[in-house]
């Protein structure tokens, strides 16, 4: 009987330890977007040649592009069975990546994301003259590209869904580029 109340109370006590220490979670927490500059977006237009992309600059602080982001991962999760690539790319500085991982948290896009390269003002004229020679920089921007690789159209400011859609189904068409 001695053995038995002995061995119970070794696993009671196995079990209160176990119950009682710390849980792991079981979530891993998202990385922080890859950072891109000039040469990582053309290594990536490249990369996703023959398929149809929309790629959204974007930022935190930018209160469009706060309102557009939601919008763009239905169209992403829409449309991504019908081949559209959606890329994003913040636009925040190092100081803002706390707010950036939050922003990613609260709207869990089904796209990946970037962000740009920190560096000097030069930096950023680079790579905003890669993408377009005109685009000053201003955001949201959203530019899309055909099967081909090249620029099929682009959008500076909160676009509306429809303006979206149509330019999407464009892209997705039978014997567009």
């Amino acid at each position: 009987m001695k053995i038995r109340t002995c061995l119970f109370l070794l696993v009671l006590t196995a079990a209160a330890t176990a119950l009682a220490a710390p849980q792991t979670s079981k979530t891993v927490a998202p990385r922080d977007p890859e950072i891109i500059d000039a040469q990582g977006y053309q290594k990536l237009l490249e990369q996703n040649r023959g398929k149809p992309m929309l790629v959204n600059f974007w930022a935190t602080y930018c209160e469009p592009c706060r309102d557009e982001y939601p919008m763009l991962n239905e169209l992403a999760k829409k449309y991504a069975p019908q081949g559209l690539k959606v890329v994003g790319v913040s636009m925040d500085d190092d100081g803002d990546l706390i707010l950036m991982r939050r922003f990613l948290a609260r709207y869990k896009p089904v796209f990946p994301n970037y962000r740009k390269k920190a560096g000097e003002d030069g930096d950023f004229r680079q790579f905003t003259q890669t993408v377009l020679p005109s685009w000053n920089g201003s955001l949201p921007a959203t530019f899309f590209y055909g099967k081909d690789g090249r620029q099929a159209g682009h959008m500076f400011g909160e676009g509306p869904r429809n303006a979206y859609e149509s330019a999407i189904r464009t892209l997705l068409a039978p014997g567009s580029n």
